[in-house]
């Protein structure tokens, strides 16, 4: 259960459960880079984030996790997904620098954008 009154915020980075999964998607209770507004999170119960991973492998759409001290490793802007973040049992786990919510952003862009 989330916190009393907590709503992921764009550029947070939150804990939740990423199960059931399918295929190569990452699965149990992990770290994850919120992309949407709190306005949009509290009003449809959705989010839109990408998975943080321990697993650093170089790939292009990797973004160095930077101002969170609770966790390490990279976000995967190419792995975007919408969740229901109350039935995930989401919890604040800190706040990414500006810097990595405009790069992920960038890089999402540039799937969308072709």
């Amino acid at each position: 259960m989330t916190a009393a009154g907590y709503v992921p915020d764009r550029g947070e980075v939150v804990w939740l459960d990423f199960d059931p999964q399918a295929g190569h998607e990452h699965a149990g209770r992990r770290p994850a880079f919120v992309l949407s507004p709190r306005n949009y999170n509290k009003k449809t119960s959705l989010m839109l984030c990408c998975p943080i991973t321990s697993q650093v492998k170089g790939y292009p759409f990797e973004v160095a996790v930077a101002g969170v001290t609770t966790v390490r490793g990279v976000i995967l802007a190419d792995q975007v997904k919408s969740l229901d973040w109350q039935v995930r049992r989401a919890e604040k786990g800190g706040r990414a620098s500006r810097g990595v919510l405009e790069e992920v952003i960038l890089k999402v862009r540039a799937i969308l954008e072709g």
